[in-house]
């Protein structure tokens, strides 16, 4: 079943964790929380400077004060969704341990943060497509994920616990399939239920690097030094 449709985004951007928040750090982070409701249920190219300083009382110059366009907004929180996926991921990365474990854990919290944020995510690649500024963030953006899987394939290959290959092309094709997969089942309302999307992908990464033998298996005998 799809879900029912929602008028706001469920995230928040909070200011600076500092004794005494300032002014300017709960204004920023009040139009930050304007996008992401906006980019909630409407697309980028709706949004203008009006439209997302109108909720916050503030005024169209006070927007310039903190961001030179709607760009950098977008820049801004692709930079906070990316240090939130890289959360969600580091369990496979950087964890030690039975690694078929590992990336259960770590494909289930990046469906989590993309079932949250993919409104947003739409929001990017569409606003990419026409500003060659935040094309090129989105690009390094996914580039990051692919040298950290390679990175990562690259050391457990050496450990003998996945097979001998060419890591830069599979990891550069997992991680395409991750980001399409993700943005066509929740980056557009209705989104689909994250269950069977954690589920297909969990199913290709596992088969693809460590053996179909583990798919229906919580874990495998495998040990990541």
């Amino acid at each position: 079943m799809s879900e029912t449709k929602k008028t706001s985004s469920p995230l928040h951007v909070s200011p600076e964790a500092v004794p005494k928040i300032a002014k300017s750090e709960r204004t920023r982070a009040a139009i930050l929380n304007e996008a992401l409701d906006f980019l909630w249920t409407r697309p980028f190219r709706d949004m203008t400077v009006t439209s997302l300083m109108a909720p916050t009382g503030a005024s169209r110059s006070t927007f310039y004060q903190y961001f030179s366009d709607l760009h950098e907004v977008m820049e801004t929180l692709l930079t906070m969704l990316q240090e939130e996926i890289f959360v969600a991921v580091e369990p496979w990365l950087a964890g030690v341990g039975d690694p078929v474990a590992l990336i259960r854990e770590t494909l289930s919290g990046l469906v989590d943060v993309c079932y949250q944020r993919g409104p947003f995510l739409r929001a990017i690649t569409d606003a990419a497509s026409t500003d060659s500024r935040l094309e090129t963030a989105w690009l390094q953006f996914l580039v990051g994920f692919d040298d950290a899987s390679t990175a990562c394939i690259e050391a457990d290959q050496k450990q003998g616990l996945i097979p001998d290959f060419e890591v830069r092309a599979v990891a550069f094709a997992l991680n395409r399939l991750n980001a399409y997969t993700l943005l066509q089942a929740f980056g557009q309302r209705p989104r689909q239920q994250p269950d069977p999307v954690r589920e297909a992908l969990t199913r290709i990464w596992i088969s693809t690097l460590y053996g179909a033998e583990w798919l229906e298996k919580k874990s495998s005998d495998l040990v990541r030094k």
